[in-house]
């Protein structure tokens, strides 16, 4: 890892800069070589950086095949912070748009949990838990509660 990421706040910085522009080294080089993520497309879970690449390469792919292009908001950020360990939760809104243009094509708000620790003074994401309320008369999800 080349550039440090210096501050918690610079990690949700990069996450929604990285997705917007689609660049999964960026968007990967926040995340611990052991990360373990919850939430993974379908998956029960996503352990270490490898696995964690194969979904983020194929998200960003299918993004780009599409042409769609996300715009990622961070809201109502509770953080808390000592020397080396970090805990964030927050509401995440992916709002996709036709690329080239100011139509918003669809969006969703997720629940988002991150747990961060300090690695060569840059801050890296090892857990990361992602939820969406579910109605539990038809067991979907609510994607327009916010």
């Amino acid at each position: 890892m080349s550039e440090k990421i210096g501050t918690v706040q610079e990690v949700l910085e990069t996450y929604k800069k990285a997705v917007n522009e689609r660049d999964s080294g960026n968007f990967l080089k926040m995340y611990a070589s052991d990360v373990h993520i919850y939430d993974c497309w379908g998956s029960w879970e996503c352990k270490g950086i490898d696995a964690w690449r194969d979904n983020v390469c194929g998200w960003f792919n299918d993004l780009k095949e599409n042409g769609d292009v996300l715009k990622v908001s961070v809201e109502d950020v509770v953080m808390e912070d000592n020397t080396n360990l970090a805990f964030v939760h927050c509401a995440v809104t992916y709002a996709a748009y036709k690329e080239g243009t100011d139509e918003k094509l669809r969006q969703m708000t997720n629940r988002f949990t991150f747990g961060l620790k300090r690695v060569n003074g840059s801050w890296l994401i090892t857990h990361e838990h992602s939820s969406l309320p579910i109605n539990m008369e038809d067991g979907k999800g609510m994607f327009n509660l916010r």
